[in-house]
């Protein structure tokens, strides 16, 4: 009798983030004002150094500035900006350097405690970097010594928005421009689960008795920093720091080290093994009261339960000499504790958006 045969599922499709949408179009038209050139398609390097070509829905003058639009492909992944259509506005100016400004549908910083300052467009840090680098390399291509205003769009964004974050963090007008790597990975918790377990079996295979499980691109970069570790041994675990913390018990690495965002690692000293935003949120009255057990007063506990985000409560207890980031990582450390087996040695660090330590607990 014939062994049935199971089909493979086809794997997921990656996208791209609106920051690279962003930097594509914003390229193509600051290329067509200076130097007349005009195309369906654009090429852009990621911070990775990967290159990838995007398809234009136009390029086109509009006066004195020009114009370039391309539809957000998220690949497989369930982005609410998926099939958008995101478009940049580029005018010359006089002087050196980038100016940006929120178009239709791309919002702006209200309150303070994110990464940009109150008043700023919703274009985040890498966007902002990876427009700036391409349209600097442009105009050294071009012999230009002047800057750029670039204005980014996105249609229906101010609809978009409302199915995100933004309006509770005060991000108003529509969606943030995001993106780290420029890639968007589609989420499948059972595949990301399985592709960390396979780089904890690997670097254990191989050796390694020290593995760092990372949020994301910031905090492996600080662990790079901090100890110099090797990309066999940087594990990233995204959201799913309980997959990390339950196969130790399989494979036992002899020293884990732990690093995220502050506002992720408040989450896993509260207790919880799935970081996502879906699954659980950060508790301002326990960071206030953590904050009150090494000495906040009451002005400042209040302070804290009405910041508007993790990293504004942070900086107000900084501000006041109390470190709330090693207190949140002790608390982190002991729930981690409490799972892994006992010969593990375990320490966390929190870090900021800039990747500097904000927190630590457990180093030897």
């Amino acid at each position: 009798m014939r062994e049935e045969t199971r089909e493979q599922p086809a794997p997921l499709r990656s996208g791209l983030t609106t920051g690279s949408c962003a930097t594509a179009t914003s390229l193509a038209a600051a290329r067509l004002l200076l130097s007349g050139t005009s195309s369906d398609a654009v090429s852009i390097t990621l911070p990775k150094g990967k290159v990838v070509q995007m398809r234009l829905e136009f390029c086109r003058l509009n006066g004195e500035s020009a114009e370039a639009g391309t539809l957000k492909d998220a690949g497989d992944d369930p982005d609410v900006t998926h099939g958008a259509l995101l478009y940049s506005q580029v005018r010359l100016l006089t002087e050196a350097g980038i100016r940006f400004v929120a178009g239709t549908g791309v919002g702006t910083v209200t309150r303070p405690g994110l990464v940009l300052a109150v008043g700023e467009p919703a274009i985040n840090p890498v966007p902002r970097r990876m427009i700036s680098e391409h349209l600097q390399s442009l105009a050294d291509e071009c012999g230009y010594a002047g800057g750029f205003e670039v204005t980014v769009n996105v249609q229906g964004g101010e609809q978009l928005a409302l199915k995100t974050m933004n309006p509770r963090l005060g991000i108003l007008g529509g969606l943030s421009i995001l993106g780290t790597s420029g890639i968007v990975r589609p989420f499948s918790c059972a595949a990301y689960i399985a592709s960390i377990h396979q780089g904890i079996d690997v670097a254990h295979t191989n050796g390694y008795t020290h593995i760092a499980a990372c949020t994301g691109n910031a905090s492996e970069d600080t662990m790079r920093r901090v100890y110099g570790l090797p990309e066999i041994a940087l594990i990233e675990m995204g959201d799913f720091v309980g997959a990390v913390l339950k196969h130790l018990r399989k494979v036992p690495v002899p020293r884990l080290t732990l690093c995220g965002g502050f506002g992720k690692i408040s989450k896993l000293a509260a207790g919880h093994m799935d970081l996502h935003s879906r699954h659980s949120s950060i508790d301002l009255p326990q960071l206030a009261g953590w904050a009150a057990d090494i000495g906040a007063d009451q002005a400042l506990q209040a302070a804290i339960r009405a910041a508007n985000t993790s990293q504004q409560a942070l900086a107000l207890a900084h501000a006041a000499g109390i470190a709330l980031g090693d207190v949140v990582c002790a608390h982190a450390l002991a729930f981690a504790r409490s799972i892994v087996p006992a010969e593990v040695h375990v320490e966390v660090f929190a870090i900021d958006r800039q990747g500097g330590i904000v927190g630590r607990a457990g180093m030897p």
